[in-house]
């Protein structure tokens, strides 16, 4: 029995008919016509999809059969991956501390589990331990919600806007004759912030301040240059300063490749090819078909290797991905704020689509927050409306709405910058990975310099990146605002120069790119 044998066993052992077949998988009943009729065959996607549907393995539904001869597989035989030769983002095994972190801040029943995560995350990478952890990733998919955790925060579109609660701001239309001028600026403030922050990125706060200090650059007001990395530098601190020389802004020839800027340029390309209504499923196939696997991190790489395995949105974002809830997100959203001039909500949607397919929760928040936010920018001038703006596209009831709300009255109350930044260090450990990468955190950061950075696209950035944690992602978010808020003119030439126009990506068939074009672009997306 063969392939169209078996799709036809099982949709009429299912009892369905070719129409409600083809229904489950997205496609035309006349595909499945001719799959049963075996004029066609499934692509591999839809293959590990009807297999992981009606619970069949893949063998058995191409071959109707679970086994293969003695001959291909010794019975004593067992092929297992080389666990060392995996990076750690691609190991579910690796992360398990972080995995409980993570479930025990969603509001997870599992604090009987605690020993057991970090016992198991303690066992060196094998087999076995892959095996233990596929276990635990099981009791956290069926893990009841604690009786007294006081937040809801659902995922889904229809939930999360239920939950909304609506500002008073009113927006305008965008200006048509500005508007190419704020989309330069959004462009031109993404890259020079993430610029600023790309070399320092990893930088704890226990040597950001020195190093500054050290090299003359405090308070952080220009770009790192080459001369700033001394040998003595490079003997004194723990970071890696000597791998850095290559972007700092002396050294390139034009803007250079990150993932901060890829992602936005990317993603003018799949609204070239799918439209305003492209769908979280259109991402993911842009994600395998325009750049390699080391393009991405953390939840990024765990969802790409989902698509692989055949976890299509939105079980690419849940399984086994302990970073659902980090910032990966949040620095995807800037497109669909850019597109999308004065209409916050529709930023918003476009951002939940596409941080769907890696991310749950508050990390889906924080890309709706931040592309909200840009949108108002837009047609906004207050900075303190901008962000509320942004915080009315998401759930009042959730984590990240809780600590802007906090930081906006305490920066109400007459809290100083100083005050408002040791706070945020104090509650959030940049040592500990979760907490350096977390969406919320960092989305702090990101409000508090838009807050203190006195309406100046410098003073901004530079607040954004002398903060710590995600340096060149916090950077390239304020810059994105403050840049669409008060146009390419805010943004000074020594900011702009060193980009000589041209930003670097790692997308296939795109490489180097003229930012003018990408700008040009934008404008005709937003017209079209």
């Amino acid at each position: 029995m063969g392939l169209k044998e078996n799709i036809y066993r099982i949709r009429t052992g299912a009892g369905l008919t070719q129409v409600k077949f083809a229904e489950k998988f997205g496609v035309s009943h006349q595909s499945v016509q001719k799959w049963e009729s075996g004029e066609s065959k499934p692509d591999l996607e839809n293959v590990i999809r009807i297999a992981r549907t009606f619970g069949v393995s893949v063998d058995c539904l191409l071959f109707d059969s679970n086994t293969r001869t003695e001959e291909e597989l010794p019975q004593n035989k067992k092929l297992v991956p080389t666990y060392d030769g995996a990076h750690r983002w691609e190991l579910y095994c690796e992360d398990l501390e972080c995995e409980y972190q993570q479930s025990f801040e969603e509001g997870l029943d599992i604090a009987e589990y605690e020993d057991l995560f970090r016992t198991v995350a303690k066992l060196s990478n094998n087999e076995h331990k892959r095996q233990m952890a596929d276990v635990l990733f099981d009791i956290i998919l069926n893990a009841r919600m604690r009786a007294d955790y006081p937040y809801n925060e659902p995922s889904e579109l229809d939930a999360i806007k239920a939950l909304r609660v609506p500002c008073d701001t009113v927006l305008g239309e965008a200006d048509t004759k500005t508007l190419r001028d704020k989309v330069a600026g959004a462009w031109y403030g993404r890259i020079c912030g993430c610029l600023l922050g790309k070399p320092l990125e990893g930088i704890r706060s226990g040597e950001l301040d020195l190093f500054l200090k050290g090299s003359g650059n405090y308070p952080l007001h220009r770009y790192l240059q080459a001369s700033d990395i001394t040998q003595d530098v490079i003997d004194k601190y723990k970071f890696p300063f000597s791998g850095r020389v290559g972007c700092c802004a002396d050294r390139i020839e034009c803007a250079p490749v990150d993932d901060d800027t890829n992602y936005t340029v990317l993603y003018q390309r799949i609204v070239d090819r799918c439209g305003k209504d492209f769908a979280s499923l259109d991402v993911a196939r842009a994600w395998l078909q325009y750049q390699p696997k080391n393009a991405y991190c953390t939840a990024e790489r765990v969802a790409f290797c989902n698509f692989v395995k055949g976890y299509m949105p939105p079980d690419s974002a849940a399984y086994q991905n302990p970073y659902r809830e980090w910032i990966g997100a949040q620095i995807r959203a800037d497109y669909f704020g850019y597109i999308n001039p004065g209409n916050p909500e529709m930023a918003a949607e476009m951002a939940w689509r596409d941080a769907s397919v890696s991310h749950v929760k508050n990390g889906i928040y924080g890309e709706m927050f931040a592309a909200a936010m840009i949108a108002a920018a837009a047609v906004c001038d207050d900075t303190v409306e901008i962000i509320r703006c942004g915080l009315a596209q998401i759930p009042a009831t959730s984590r990240l709405y809780e600590a802007i709300e906090r930081l906006l009255a305490r920066y109400r109350d007459g809290v100083t910058e100083t005050e408002c930044f040791r706070d945020i260090q104090n509650r959030w450990d940049d040592y500990n990975q979760h907490h350096w990468c977390h969406t919320i955190s960092n989305a702090e950061i990101v409000v508090a310099a838009l807050l203190y950075g006195k309406n100046g696209f410098a003073e901004s950035i530079c607040i954004a990146v002398q903060a710590g944690f995600d340096t060149d992602c916090n950077g390239a978010t304020v810059g994105s605002i403050m840049g669409m808020k008060n146009g390419v003119a805010s943004i000074g030439a020594d900011w702009i120069a060193p980009l000589h126009g041209v930003q670097d990506t790692s997308i296939f068939g795109v490489g180097r790119v003229s930012i003018e074009s990408l700008i040009d672009q934008t404008v005709r997306h937003i017209e079209g």
